[in-house]
């Protein structure tokens, strides 16, 4: 099992390197951050960590091949890796439905799949060999060409799925694995790697061979109330990017959550976090005793979890998000918590 850290890069850019630190130094194998306008870029962020850590990679998950180019996501990704000597590895995806309707886009008409599985095998293609000619439905390509070549012989690349099950039978078959954010239960996981067995099969592919990341919200600390208290208050911000699906496999009713999500919308953050029942957010989060974590993730580990991806909730993030003050470790300190007593677990 593998262990990344990823952040939410809305904390000054001081403390955001420092983190990135924190979890080169205790043994994390990734630093990813969403690439999205909502946050500071992650591209400058990781060019600045790149001289300042050792071992953790570094790349997008996710960015969005919708609003990015994919040659131009290759280029920055190639120019990572040379920069960090080899640590580069990307994730993508449409993005997320919610900031593409702050673009005037609606995911149901922009083909979002179709989108993908096109972009992936320019990205895969233009990674490899520095050059397409491609023409596509969404894109073409005339002999392009660039200098930017990653240090790696394969830089991954992984695709990012939700809702699926084409999108994860998609990784299965052409990608380096499959990252499925916010799913915390082997139901959930039995369900994304049925379907990424079904692509590596048609492939002739191993799927064991696989990455398959679970994005996690966690909260890890000494007092497991506080800590589920934490997670409670920023779950609630993700039930909007979350598809029906998800919420039935974890035995919750989508029409609970929609009229939380509505209720969010009005800007009511202490009963939009009222009805986010301590039972809704459980289910939906990583929280409590570093004990009661190791017991969650090792029911996704049964179901063929590899890779657990830690958005850790921390205190500068609740004030910020929930306008919460919950007493619970920051960053650093989960990050050292979980190294030295989750970690090992799993080894």
């Amino acid at each position: 099992m593998k262990f990344s850290y990823t952040t939410l890069l809305d904390y000054p850019l001081a403390d955001s390197l420092e983190h990135i630190k924190t979890a080169d130094e205790n043994g994390y194998y990734a630093c990813y951050a969403a690439d999205e306008t909502w946050h500071k870029d992650l591209w400058l962020l990781y060019a600045a960590a790149a001289d300042k850590t050792k071992n953790v990679r570094f790349g997008p998950n996710l960015s969005s091949v919708y609003l990015r180019e994919p040659t131009l996501i290759c280029q920055a990704l190639a120019t990572l890796d040379e920069l960090t000597g080899g640590r580069a590895e990307g994730v993508i995806s449409c993005g997320n439905f919610g900031m593409l309707a702050q673009y005037g886009a609606d995911w149901k008409t922009i083909k979002p799949f179709s989108r993908v599985k096109e972009a992936h095998e320019i990205m895969r293609t233009f990674l490899d060999d520095g050059v397409i000619t491609y023409d596509g439905p969404f894109h073409q390509y005339a002999g392009l060409f660039t200098f930017a070549r990653p240090v790696q012989e394969r830089l991954p690349l992984y695709i990012g799925a939700m809702r699926g099950p084409k999108s994860m039978q998609l990784a299965g078959e052409v990608s380096d694995g499959v990252h499925s954010a916010l799913g915390y239960n082997k139901a959930w996981f039995d369900y994304v790697v049925e379907n990424v067995k079904i692509g590596a099969d048609k492939a002739g592919r191993n799927w064991e061979d696989l990455d398959i990341g679970a994005w996690c919200v966690v909260t890890c600390g000494p007092d497991s109330e506080k800590a589920k208290s934490a997670a409670r208050a920023i779950v609630t911000f993700y039930l909007s990017a979350q598809p029906d699906e998800q919420f039935e496999a974890h035995g919750i009713d989508p029409a609970e959550t929609k009229a939380i999500v509505e209720v969010l919308g009005t800007g009511d953050l202490e009963k939009a976090y009222e009805m986010t029942t301590p039972e809704i957010a459980d289910k939906l989060s990583i929280a409590g005793t570093p004990e009661e974590c190791v017991a969650k993730i090792k029911e996704m580990e049964s179901a063929g979890v590899n890779h657990m991806i830690l958005c850790v909730t921390d205190p500068y993030i609740l004030k910020l998000f929930a306008q919460r003050d919950v007493d619970v470790p920051d960053v650093n300190a989960q990050l050292k918590l979980i190294a030295d007593e989750v970690m090992p677990v799993f080894a």
